[in-house]
């Protein structure tokens, strides 16, 4: 891997101080990109609340780092755009991104920010853990849509889009639509998975209206049932589907958690529709990343052509496999798992 490291100043607000900005080249073009806020990610060492913790396990989190390492794992050229803070939590955060193949070149280090980072519990018998998150000002959160750069940004054949970046600020909003219109008017595709964070936006209405907007930029539109059931106001996973569809989606999964997906597009000229199964889980031991690990199933085989049910089926797969660890990332396969099982 190719990595160095270099100071720069501007390309932000005035007065920024200068930054570092690690720099790392990757061997071969961009197959996708994902702009988002990767935090690091305290795991308590034993169930109950937080604040009984003794212990506690580093991992990274965030939804589009999620989606990268997956991606990566599977030999796809995966670009992550964001900023960190200049402290131990960024170089943890770079070193471990890095290391899993991952082109964080338009990183900006800035030493006069920090990095967010959460605090996460563990549920006796899985489910949903409680979190706390610390990352409120954060470095992530002053991205700036003039930060981005497009020769770089249009190289990419993809880009992977979440409502969580959107959800940070003002700033990171205006940033996600103009990565959005870019892209489209360079002829890429397009995925986004809605990944709804109430405590981010102001009111209900304004998440709702936000990501409807963003969702109608995207080829590929990945909205859980019950996400998809606040957004659009229908109930069933068809209805849903048949909302982002009419709204310029050509593709629409609808997650279904322990019964699989549903999905309705049109491919190749042709319509196509159907429900994949889930697959079995012995123990659900933590929920969060599973829709994550669901994208990268999709994505990576829509890009290497195969069917829309195929890309269903490896999503998930995914998806069940992220359920069964701790982690947000420990259940991401490699090629070669993804090719013992035949997907």
């Amino acid at each position: 891997m190719n990595t160095t490291t270099s100071t720069t100043s501007g390309g932000g607000s005035p007065g920024e101080p200068s930054r570092m900005v690690a720099a790392q080249r990757p061997p071969m073009p961009l197959d996708v990109v994902t702009f988002g806020e990767a935090m690091m990610m305290l795991v308590a060492d034993r169930p109950g609340p937080l604040e009984a913790a003794e212990s506690f396990v580093k991992r990274t989190a965030g939804a589009e780092t999620n989606v990268a390492i997956g991606l990566a794992r599977l030999g796809l050229n995966v670009g992550w755009v964001s900023r960190l803070g200049g402290d131990s939590m960024a170089r943890y955060l770079l070193n471990t991104l890095q290391g899993e193949g991952i082109d964080c070149s338009h990183v900006v280090c800035d030493a006069s920010q920090r990095t967010g980072f959460q605090l996460k519990g563990r549920v006796e018998g899985g489910g949903d853990p409680p979190i706390e998150y610390h990352r409120k000002g954060s470095a992530a959160s002053l991205f700036q849509p003039g930060d981005i750069d497009v020769p770089w940004l249009t190289s990419a054949r993809h880009l992977h889009a979440t409502g969580v970046f959107a959800a940070l600020s003002p700033n990171c909003h205006e940033t996600a639509l103009r990565s959005l219109a870019l892209m489209r008017a360079a002829g890429r595709s397009i995925s986004f998975d809605p990944n709804l964070r109430p405590t981010l936006w102001a009111t209900p209405e304004k998440m709702r209206s936000a990501i409807n907007h963003l969702a109608a930029q995207a080829d590929w539109v990945l909205p859980g049932i019950e996400e998809g059931r606040f957004l659009t106001g229908h109930d069933s996973a068809e209805a849903v589907a048949g909302f982002y569809r009419e709204h310029g989606a050509r593709l629409v999964i609808v997650k279904l958690g322990p019964q699989g997906a549903y999905y309705s597009g049109e491919v190749d000229c042709q319509e196509v529709s159907g429900h994949v199964p889930g697959f079995p889980v012995a123990q659900v031991v933590d929920t969060v990343g599973a829709g994550d690990g669901f994208a990268v199933g999709v994505i990576s085989a829509l890009l290497a052509g195969r069917s829309v049910a195929d890309a269903v089926r490896r999503g998930a797969w995914i998806g069940a496999r992220a359920v069964q660890v701790l982690g947000d990332t420990e259940g991401l396969p490699q090629q070669a798992e993804l090719e013992a099982a035949g997907l």
